[in-house]
């Protein structure tokens, strides 16, 4: 709570100060361990004006992930199948990671609500694709892919396959000649012989 003669932080610094400490429970005692309670202790505020911000303990965690997790520099090797490898890669050490933990928590909470699963950076459509669209534009500018390949869907179906593994095998990491199989047998095919219909 304030301190005596302590300012009372109101509008965004009161909100950073809530997702910082939300942020540092999750690191600390992951999902199952993030309560309103000990956000607003952490914080120095009430549960009110956490409530007035997120509506539950979900929304809260998925904001404070986001806060946690940082925008990914495409990788830049000058070859693409390379840099697909590199994202997965990436993907694949994330998912395995502490974080990766929460973000799997995360999701089974969201079950099935698109509106909250969208706010997690790894589903945002625009950011993940933004990210692939960019090692996939590098590729095309190089003659290694076809112009036509560059369609969100197309660009990012190497994660969405990295993905699937995760969600449907239940596993906290794939092996890497999985990662090369969905690269050498999927995407480089697939954005190599794409054509206009």
């Amino acid at each position: 709570m304030e301190q005596l003669g302590q300012t009372r932080r109101r509008g965004p610094a009161l909100e950073e100060a809530i997702l910082r400490a939300a942020a540092d429970e999750l690191t600390e005692s992951g999902y199952a361990g993030l309560t309103m309670d000990r956000v607003a202790i952490r914080a120095g505020t009430n549960k009110n004006a956490i409530y007035r911000r997120w509506p539950n303990r979900l929304a809260l965690g998925i904001a404070a992930y986001r806060q946690l997790t940082t925008a990914v520099q495409p990788p830049d090797t000058g070859n693409l199948r390379e840099d697909v490898l590199e994202m997965l890669r990436r993907g694949n050490r994330h998912w395995s990671s502490p974080l990766g933990a929460v973000m799997r928590d995360l999701l089974a909470a969201a079950g099935g609500a698109a509106e909250l699963l969208a706010q997690l950076p790894e589903h945002s459509t625009d950011s993940g694709a933004a990210t692939w669209l960019t090692i996939l534009g590098r590729a095309v500018a190089r003659g290694e892919a076809a112009p036509e390949a560059l369609h969100p869907r197309v660009a990012t179906v190497a994660i969405v396959l990295l993905r699937n593994e995760f969600v449907l095998r239940g596993i906290p990491t794939a092996p890497d000649d999985v990662l090369v199989e969905i690269v050498d047998e999927v995407y480089l095919p697939l954005v190599r012989q794409r054509s206009p219909n």
